[in-house]
């Protein structure tokens, strides 16, 4: 199989994945010596199949940040992938139907309102740059069977996007103790979970500034207006039918999801 060839036929069993919400092999069973740069190159056929469906670029997202998700997943580096409108939940509410396995995910949200462009951002860059921060919820949800992944396989997955909610109240990152902040996490009405900026790589515009630097060496800029996703501040939690999740981060104020 010609590299080309490889890379339409995983984009396209990710697509059928995605649009099914039947998850398929790790990619790397099938495609062993398979590269980051192969992963991302599928990555970017995926994108250009939703971006065919309809569906608008918003953002970006940075994942496995936090040890307790490295961990947990069993991978050793972050990952990075696309934003599209139709991923955004903005009534609150996510039909879990059109997934596979989904949890969720306590974040901080980064709104731009300059461009950011890589390599050579800082985290200076990345506070001058943002127009506000919000409390979020990520669910993600892998196309790979069981979560059983490597970073190639959740890279060439888009990072394993599923959906997200926002809270509305955007804040100035300048009143914000990014590091320091703690997020606290009930499900159903009863305490889940707790962490702070600090947990994503150690510092939430750490973690921006690392996307913006990886995605700038692939020809992929940040641009005003852009939501950007830090990683999460807590391990994954997983979510069904009628779940009911709430967090609470110091500076930022709440967001809350519910699962139909």
């Amino acid at each position: 199989m010609t590299n080309s060839n490889f890379i339409q036929s995983a984009s396209q069993s990710l697509y059928e994945a995605l649009r099914s919400a039947q998850s398929i092999a790790p990619l790397t069973d099938r495609y062993p010596d398979m590269t980051i740069d192969e992963a991302y190159a599928i990555s970017l056929r995926l994108r250009d199949m939703r971006l065919a469906d309809g569906e608008t670029i918003i953002g970006k997202k940075i994942g496995v940040t936090s040890d307790a998700v490295m961990n947990m997943l069993g991978v050793n580096q972050p990952d990075f992938g696309f934003l599209t409108d139709a991923m955004w939940a903005k009534s609150g509410v996510i039909d879990t139907s059109k997934m596979i396995l989904p949890c969720a995910e306590a974040e901080i949200a980064f709104k731009l309102k300059s461009d950011l462009i890589g390599p050579g951002i800082t985290e200076d860059d990345v506070m001058a740059a943002t127009e506000g921060v919000a409390a979020c919820f990520e669910v993600v949800d892998s196309r790979i069977k069981d979560w059983k992944i490597k970073i190639q396989d959740t890279v060439a997955d888009n990072a394993s996007c599923g959906t997200m909610a926002i809270s509305d109240a955007w804040v100035d990152p300048n009143s914000v103790d990014l590091l320091g902040c703690k997020a606290v996490v009930h499900k159903n009405g009863k305490f889940l979970s707790e962490g702070v900026g600090a947990a994503t790589l150690g510092s939430p515009l750490r973690a921006v500034a690392w996307l913006a630097n990886t995605l700038g060496e692939r020809g992929i800029p940040f641009l005003a207006g852009e939501i950007i996703l830090s990683g999460s501040l807590v391990p994954l939690e997983r979510v069904v039918i009628s779940d009911h999740m709430h967090v609470s981060i110091d500076g930022l104020g709440e967001c809350e999801v519910r699962f139909s």
